[in-house]
């Protein structure tokens, strides 16, 4: 497993899907570890301390050596605990694996975040987009169960904004973005993310999640 005998500690936000990678990552590879709170309106020492550089969530600390940025943090989890692998062996879908990763947070994230918390006058405008992202991503799945084949993978654990947070959102904000009837293979990937085992033992309660988002739409 590698690592065996070592500390780790993620500091975090509950309701954060950036977070919840880092949940994922360390859950899938079956790495115990201690999780610290954070109150992001009244940082903690520790997390100004780890990450002076942008003061956000998450920070995972190894053995006292602190990493920030989820992508980064997920890829030195794969690279440290050796088991289950997150990344393909060759060196191209390893490649390509980084660029989908890194597209989804430069394009596809933001597009559909604005989409759900856009006022009525950018609304259309941000609903388009949001749907071209979709369209993007579903083309990238193509037949494949997983983003990585028949497991989960680095893509996956990226994408775990959209197969969880988004069908809260857009209930949220009425809207119908990722639907069975639009996106059929991205909605079938999107139920068999948040239905694997470690998937839906690492997930936030939707309950909870639904609670928190809507009580922030009415600030």
């Amino acid at each position: 497993m590698g690592s065996g005998n070592s500390e780790v500690r993620v500091l975090g936000k509950w309701a954060s899907p950036f977070n919840n990678r880092v949940e994922l990552a360390l859950k899938l590879k079956g790495v115990t570890y201690e999780y610290s709170e954070e109150d992001l309106a009244n940082k903690s020492d520790d997390l100004l301390r780890y990450n002076p550089v942008h003061k956000k969530v998450p920070v995972l600390l190894h053995n006292g050596n602190p990493l920030a940025e989820s992508l980064i943090i997920v890829e030195y989890i794969d690279e440290t605990w050796n088991n289950n692998p997150l990344l393909p062996q060759h060196p191209y879908e390893r490649a390509l694996a980084r660029f989908w990763a890194k597209t989804l947070d430069d394009k596809i994230l933001p597009a559909l975040w604005n989409a759900c918390w856009s006022d009525e006058k950018g609304r259309e405008k941000a609903t388009e987009e949001a749907i071209e992202a979709l369209e993007i991503l579903q083309e990238a799945l193509k037949e494949k169960r997983f983003f990585g084949g028949e497991s989960i993978g680095l893509v996956d654990i990226a994408a775990n904004f959209i197969g969880y947070w988004v069908e809260i959102l857009q209930e949220i904000a009425g809207l119908k973005l990722l639907t069975l009837e639009k996106f059929p293979k991205l909605y079938k990937w999107s139920q068999e993310f948040v239905n694997h085992p470690v998937i839906k033992e690492g997930l936030p309660p939707r309950d909870q999640l639904f609670a928190f988002f809507k009580a922030s739409a009415k600030k």
